[in-house]
């Protein structure tokens, strides 16, 4: 057993000893590979040599041969504990771990990527980083991402600009969640990495094997339904940008509601931001645009639209009634409090990385035409309504199915 290989001691490496491997050497192919077997004979073991306590300090730049030296193993046992790999005993895994530490090595990233053929990262694309709910959504995705050991590459897709940096990353990452509601999915499809696996959110259907998306009309439908029920009559419905799947699927639930319940719906066009909505409660107040409800199509377009009615002495719920969609952290905050749809936003980021991680694992699996099955597929997650004061004087913060 290596543990017990007790040669004569070597040297101390010094500024003549031969490079570290890189990987077209061979050693490096060893020292990527091994046998991975506990007690096991592997090619890398006839290089496992004793303890040389190199170093009292960290070297400044140890490589994985100062590691296998100071803990008097091979290169390959280095490598197999330094890569998890099972069958591995305590007290080989002890003496790498604590060789590593003395000498301060850190394995680098790319030899370390190819051995193992992953990178631990996975890439996102955005369409924007504007507002609380890209920041929450991040922040999801982060938190989940870290449990998992991966990190986040970030890229932004600001109206389709950036798509030829898509191809790009491949081999930077191990797999991609994508939001893109603006794009045409044909479009996005083409300039996708060709074999990484990804996770498509609150994109338009197309051929996508993964989607992961909010029921935005049924959201939207609920809005209007408790608005109806409160006594609205003429609601006017702030939208999203045009071409964006998430504003279109919200103003179509929002006009098929308005349309059951016999009410009028005006449609005002808007960009997600708060100046649509505060151009909208402006018409209103100004008495250029009839309405006693907004339904703007996220919450900022609302808070926009409330803070503007408040400051020309509108009074909300009481005149006109305001909510928004989406439920940011901000949202509870205003005064008054905004009625919304609730997505929990942080655990949609989370959510969406648990698949894509699914994906990627099912993807290295043998078996992968079975197991892929059981990652694709579209999951809709439907909102709930929140009701606060901003549409009633009497209820606050009730989460209504």
């Amino acid at each position: 057993m290596e543990e017990d290989a007790a040669p004569a001691m070597p040297p101390a490496r010094t500024a003549h000893d031969p490079p570290p491997p890189t990987p077209a050497d061979p050693a490096w192919g060893e020292a990527a590979h091994g046998d991975g077997v506990e007690g096991g004979p592997a090619a890398g073991d006839r290089d496992t040599v004793a303890p040389a306590r190199i170093a009292a300090t960290r070297l400044a730049h140890a490589t994985i041969h100062d590691v296998a030296r100071e803990a008097g193993v091979s290169v390959a046992s280095v490598s197999r504990v330094l890569n998890a790999r099972d069958h591995v005993r305590p007290a080989m895994r002890t003496r790498v771990e604590e060789a590593t530490a003395r000498l301060g090595y850190v394995p680098h990233a790319g030899a370390r990527s190819l051995s193992l053929a992953r990178t631990g990262a996975i890439g996102v694309v955005l369409p924007d980083l504007h507002g609380e709910f890209f920041s929450e959504l991040l922040r999801g995705m982060d938190r989940e991402a870290g449990t998992r050991g991966l990190g986040l590459l970030l890229t932004v897709l600001h109206d389709g600009r950036g798509l030829d940096t898509l191809a790009g990353l491949r081999g930077q990452v191990d797999g991609l969640v994508v939001m893109a509601p603006q794009l045409d999915p044909a479009v996005l499809a083409q300039h996708m990495p060709r074999g990484v696996a990804a996770l498509f959110l609150n994109c338009a259907a197309g051929d996508a094997a993964a989607r992961l998306c909010i029921d935005n009309r049924a959201g939207a439908a609920a809005i209007v339904a408790h608005l109806v029920a409160g006594g609205a009559k003429r609601i006017v419905h702030v939208a999203g940008p045009a071409g964006n799947v998430d504003a279109e699927e919200r103003r179509a639930g929002a006009q098929a509601a308005a349309a059951d319940a016999g009410v009028a719906l005006c449609v005002v066009e808007g960009d997600f931001r708060e100046a649509s909505g505060a151009a909208a409660a402006t018409r209103i107040a100004d008495g250029t645009l009839a309405g006693d409800a907004i339904f703007a199509a996220n919450d900022m377009m609302a808070i926009g639209a409330l803070m503007t009615l408040r400051r020309r002495g509108i009074a909300v719920p009481e005149q006109v009634a305001v909510a928004g969609f989406d439920d940011i952290p901000l949202a509870r905050l205003v005064t008054p409090a905004l009625t919304t749809m609730r997505i929990d936003i942080a655990e949609l980021g989370a959510r969406a990385v648990a698949r894509l991680a699914t994906r990627i694992t099912h993807a290295r699996d043998r078996a992968r035409e079975e197991a892929s099955d059981h990652a694709a597929g579209t999951e809709a997650i439907v909102p709930q309504l929140v009701v606060r004061e901003t549409t009633t004087t009497t209820i606050t913060d009730r989460e209504t199915e």
